[in-house]
């Protein structure tokens, strides 16, 4: 599955909305901090609460979601259940061209304000 920018090559939306489903995923700060702190090891739930000083709900949340993407697993032991990558090298890439990418466009990706603010609201337009 690619999405193909040439010229004259049909758009693949199936490709694209799996692509965008996926940057879904990792979108939110929250998220990556957990991908962060479980590509150190398995974690459980109150490792990760401890960690991030969030509230256990909003922990679970997040670990759902990526748990529901595929991109952790769980497994449990006794009464807890630890939570790992589910593909640590592929995620590792992933992350390893993204620093690549920040590293070759600066802060330009911090000026895109259309979507921090869609439908063109400016932030002193938003009540």
């Amino acid at each position: 599955m690619t999405i193909n920018q040439v010229a004259g090559v049909a758009l693949d939306h199936t490709a694209t909305e799996r692509f965008s489903d996926l940057f879904d995923a990792l979108s939110d700060s929250t998220r990556l901090a957990i991908l962060q702190h479980l590509s150190a090891g398995p974690h459980r739930v109150r490792d990760l609460v401890g960690h991030l000083g969030f509230a256990q709900s909003t922990v679970s949340a997040h670990l759902a979601c990526l748990r529901e993407c595929g991109l952790v697993e769980s497994r449990t032991e006794g009464r807890a259940s630890w939570f790992s990558l589910a593909s640590p090298d592929l995620l590792a890439r992933l992350l390893g061209a993204a620093e690549d990418l920040l590293a070759a466009t600066g802060g330009r990706v911090t000026l895109c304000t259309h979507l921090m603010h869609p439908h063109g609201q400016h932030e002193r337009e938003v009540s």
